[in-house]
């Protein structure tokens, strides 16, 4: 086991960890605001990816088209399920939300499978993207470069908007203290839609890069990408932006290093990998890395 395999690994797990990030932001951010756990969040994968597919081939439109529009798609989509999904049951106890995120991230899977088939597709993304780059004994192909690049410039415009923006202003408002900020004059369900809007859009983004490096989709290849971006949330601090980008990062450098460095029989467990990391980082740090008591939020 050379030094350049190693550093080959761990280039691999900043790749996947950066995809981990973006869709774990957007968990912490509508936990953070209204304390939701969305499952159906991961589903945003899958509508970015399929989405991507059908700009791409269907239309024949060019990448950097392509991109903002699935980015928009994303946005869309979050827009919907939190308008006519968790508006209505705003202010039921919190159970409710958890039953009703998992109930449209089901319905979302199978009105995939309905109107895709559950056939898995190829993803056809441009030849260019898939052109391998050497440097330092290292390859990488383009795609996977612009994973590396494009997740911390999103992450960046992202912590812009929430820290030096009016409406960034009010999502940590209401994120504080709800009733408090209405009371100031926020307008709540405009910040939370927007939330949703954010927190989705990037999980589109991440569903064109996840099309990209692996090259094929399917209506529930979201479930599982969703799941471990909610524990790298959690590992993170659930609630902290700053945390679930931590939190996704480690999780994707943890998880191929798990694989790369042990023997290929352990390959198969990464999964379990995965989710005892996320038992042993709770029993040591309960509130995550970078989480806070909620007491500490009155």
């Amino acid at each position: 086991m050379t030094s350049a395999y190693i550093a080959q690994q761990l280039l691999n797990g900043l790749i996947l960890g950066s995809m981990y990030a973006l869709v774990a932001v957007g968990f912490s951010m509508i936990y953070g605001i209204i304390n939701l756990i969305n499952f159906a969040h991961g589903d945003i994968v899958m509508i970015g990816a399929f989405s991507t597919l059908g700009l791409l081939a269907g239309l024949g439109l060019p990448l950097w088209v392509v991109a903002p529009g699935v980015i928009a798609v994303g946005a869309m989509s979050g827009l919907i399920v939190e308008r006519f999904a968790f508006r209505p049951m705003r202010g039921a106890p919190q159970v409710t939300g958890f039953i009703a995120s998992l109930g449209v991230s089901i319905m979302i899977q199978n009105l995939g499978i309905l109107t895709l088939t559950a056939q898995p597709r190829n993803f056809s993304f441009p030849e260019y993207m898939q052109t391998t780059l050497g440097f330092f004994g290292l390859t990488i192909r383009i795609i996977d470069l612009s994973i590396v690049i494009a997740a911390p410039v999103l992450v960046g415009i992202l912590l812009f908007i929430v820290y030096k923006t009016k409406i960034g202003t009010a999502m940590r408002a209401t994120a504080e203290n709800l009733d408090v900020a209405r009371l100031m004059g926020v307008n709540i369900n405009r910040t939370i839609a927007v939330t949703f809007a954010l927190g989705s859009a990037l999980a589109g983004i991440s569903g064109l890069m996840w099309g990209g490096k692996f090259g094929q989709i399917d209506p529930l290849m979201g479930f599982l990408p969703g799941l471990k971006s909610f524990v790298a949330a959690v590992i993170g601090g659930v609630g902290s932006i700053p945390g679930a980008i931590l939190g996704g990062y480690l999780l994707g450098m943890s998880e191929v290093l798990f694989v790369g460095l042990l023997p290929p029989i352990y390959s198969s467990y990464r999964d379990a990998f995965v989710f005892g990391t996320l038992i042993v980082i709770l029993l040591v740090l309960p509130n995550g890395i970078l989480g806070k008591n909620q007491e500490e939020r009155a």
